[in-house]
């Protein structure tokens, strides 16, 4: 297209070829760069965060590529103008294979309204996918080109560049003769007469249909962590307070039985995950049983999130009715076996259930692939004994055994979940808990017990919640 004058300021200087070859080098190695990064975060695409991520390099590259070859365009001069029309149209010839680049198709066009002349360059024929032989359209004959829901925005552009002298900077739609609808962005100017009139209308066309594809798949991606995100957290808030709301309190401490000789001072606390990792099937309880027994137990219900939060809820409600009506310890297990094997969504679990009979002093146990309970006694700690019991809902019909311990007077017992120490499957938490027993001999409370475990493991890098029930006998 002629360079141009306009009546309120004057053109600018070309850059010399050496200052564009140095530009075109440093787009070329930022390109080559961004690349490594791309392929070095490659992924199988099925995260949103990743598709997301994949989409902004593919934009980044697009771009820099797009302007790898308008800096070319810029060293190489202007494109030649087309033939002049002919008198009867060729038809019109296939359009050009489509450059996968976002912005590489850029076009020039003059309207010239004293003569109703168009002068086209030969990029804008291949934006709008006409033959280099037809006609440049005029700018009455443009529209016809354009949406119809995008024909008063591309009339009102014109009318303001030509009657007000105001600057073109926009976007429409344009459907081309094989059906496709591509998005072209215009930026162009009126070119003044000496007397301050409107001579000509000059403006430049780029196809931005790929560029605002990739922005409309990072958009949308966007939107999907975004609703992630969301789900994510109403999911987490839901599966705190259905854990808070099943849990007894995590702080303070419980006397049970009530009323009676040689009652259990209880306290709990579940140590959180230092990953963020969602609340997961962790459980403690301590609960007063008929006739003045004391229920314990402890358990983990495989997996995160609300689901299996419910899904604990459920094994506690279940816990505590079979308790409530006298089950012994193993007994309950193996119901409790029973009811995950027949459920809906299978799952595995671990357990340790105790009942305590305050009036001898007798602790009745039984477990389901968890940690065994710790007994301290006059500064010293050990892990019981534990009789034999798999993970709840591993098999079917299985079995699980009891024993009994005999306690006194100042003893305590210590339940835990997996998880209290990094890569810990209850050994190498055990030993860190053994070694506590003279700061638990001195301690007043179970409550000051479960400070000193906190102390001990709260700085720890866990993958999952923790939880630590301490029961201490009482005159």
């Amino acid at each position: 297209m002629p360079s141009h004058l306009s009546a309120d300021r004057p053109a600018g200087q070309p850059p010399g070829p050496g200052s564009v070859d140095a530009l075109i080098s440093q787009a070329r190695r930022l390109k080559g760069e961004v690349d490594a990064v791309r392929r070095d975060a490659h992924s199988d695409g099925s995260d949103p965060r990743d598709r997301w991520q994949r989409a902004l390099y593919d934009l980044a590259l697009h771009q820099l590529n797009d302007l790898d070859e308008h800096l070319a365009q810029l060293r190489d001069g202007p494109p030649p103008v087309p033939p002049a029309p002919q008198a009867e149209p060729a038809p019109a010839a296939p359009p050009a294979a489509r450059s996968e680049s976002l912005l590489s198709r850029v076009g020039s066009a003059e309207w010239n309204l004293q003569t109703d002349q168009a002068s086209w360059s030969g990029e804008l024929y291949e934006i709008l996918g006409r033959a280099p032989t037809a006609p440049p359209l005029t700018l009455d004959e443009l529209p016809s080109l354009v949406l119809d829901a995008d024909r008063p925005k591309l009339t009102a552009m014109v009318t303001d560049c030509l009657v007000d002298a105001k600057r073109i900077d926009g976007e429409f739609r344009i459907v081309r003769p094989d059906g496709e609808v591509r998005t072209v962005h215009m930026m162009g100017e009126p070119v003044l007469d000496t007397d301050g009139s409107t001579a000509s209308m000059w403006a430049v066309l780029r196809d931005v249909s790929e560029l605002r594809r990739s922005q409309q798949a990072v958009s949308e991606t966007r939107d999907s962590l975004q609703r992630r995100r969301h789900v994510a957290q109403t999911e987490h808030r839901l599966a705190v307070e259905l854990q808070e709301a099943v849990l007894p309190p995590r702080h303070g401490t419980l006397r049970l039985p009530r009323q009676g000789e040689h009652t259990l001072d209880v306290a709990a606390r579940c140590l959180p995950s230092s990953t963020g990792t969602p609340v997961g099937g962790e459980w403690y309880d301590a609960l007063e049983l008929p006739g003045g027994e004391t229920l314990l137990s402890i358990g983990d219900l495989t997996g995160h999130g609300v689901g299996v939060t419910s899904g604990m809820a459920m094994l506690l409600g279940a816990v505590r009715g079979m308790a409530m009506a006298g089950t012994r310890p193993g007994t309950l297990l193996a119901w409790l076996n029973q009811l995950l094997d027949t459920t809906v969504q299978p799952a595995l679990g671990s357990a340790v259930c105790c009942r305590y009979r305050p009036e001898t002093r007798t602790l009745v146990w039984a477990q389901a692939g968890h940690p065994a309970p710790l007994l301290f006694r006059n500064g010293t700690g050990r892990r019981l004994n534990a009789p034999d019991g798999v993970l709840l809902g591993a098999t079917s019909g299985a079995t699980y055994g009891e024993t009994e311990e005999t306690l006194q007077e100042g003893d305590l017992i210590l339940l835990h979940t997996d998880g209290l120490a990094p890569g810990d499957s209850g050994t190498a938490a055990a030993h860190r808990l053994v070694d506590l027993a003279p700061l638990f001999a001195g301690a007043r409370t179970a409550q000051d017990c479960v400070r000193t475990v906190v102390e001990e493991f709260g700085g720890t890098e866990r993958q999952d919640e923790a939880c630590v029930l301490i029961a201490r006998v009482t005159s």
